[in-house]
C-alpha cells in the first residue's frame, strides 16, 4: 500500500507540477534509470544467494554460517554486525538485509523476540556500513550520479572510501564492540 502511494504521488507530481520547473532544476530521467537497472541487477542476482543460505551448515556457504555461530550455536551478533556491514558497503543495504536475515533464520517473529540483538546487529551493519562506498547506499549513489551529471567534480570510488574510512571504521568499531561485543 505505501508504494503505491508513493508511486501514485509520484505520478501526480509530473502530471500537476510544470515541465519547466523540473527542466529549471536539470532534471532528467538518467541517474534513476542508472540505479534502477544496477538494483534490478543485484535483486535478481540474490536469489540464489538465499537459496544457498538456506542450505545452512550443509550448504556453499557453511563457512559464512560458522562465521556467524558461535560454538554453543547462538549467533555471534558482532560477526553479524561486521559482515553484514562488509557487505553492505559494496550492495545496497535492502538485498545485504535480506541476505544476512535469511543467514540468521529468516524467521521475523523469532528474530523480533529471542534473537533481537542479533536482528539489530544485521540492521546497523547494513544501514550504517553502507556509507562506506558510493555504491554501498543508494542515495550515495544517486548524488554521486546526479553531481557528476552536473558537471560537479567527485572523488573517484576509492578516493570516497579512503575519506569514509578514515571517519566511519573507527566509529563502527567502537560501535560494534559497545553494543554487539
Amino acid at each position: 500500500m505505501r508504494d503505491a502511494i508513493i508511486l501514485t504521488l509520484a505520478f501526480l507530481s509530473l502530471k500537476v507540477s510544470y515541465k519547466s520547473h523540473r527542466e529549471a532544476n536539470g532534471f532528467t530521467w538518467g541517474p534513476i534509470a542508472e540505479v534502477a537497472k544496477l538494483f534490478a541487477g543485484i535483486f535478481i542476482c540474490i536469489v540464489p544467494v538465499i537459496a544457498i543460505l538456506r542450505a545452512g551448515h550443509e550448504g556453499a556457504l557453511a563457512p559464512l554460517v560458522s562465521l556467524v555461530t558461535s560454538a554453543d550455536g547462538q549467533p555471534n551478533n558482532l560477526a553479524y554486525f561486521w559482515l553484514t556491514g562488509a557487505l553492505s558497503s559494496f550492495l545496497d543495504n535492502a538485498p545485504t538485509y535480506l541476505v544476512f536475515f535469511e543467514l540468521a533464520g529468516g524467521d521475523a517473529k523469532h528474530l523480533m523476540t529471542e534473537t533481537a540483538s542479533t536482528l539489530a546487529a544485521i540492521s546497523a551493519g547494513a544501514v550504517f556500513m553502507g556509507a562506506n562506498t558510493y555504491i554501498g547506499n543508494a542515495p550515495n549513489f544517486m548524488v554521486f550520479a546526479i553531481a557528476r551529471h552536473r558537471g560537479f567534480k567527485m572523488p573517484g570510488f576509492f578516493g570516497y572510501m579512503a575519506w569514509s574510512g578514515l571517519v566511519l571504521i573507527p566509529t563502527f568499531f567502537i560501535a560494534g564492540f559497545l553494543f554487539f561485543g
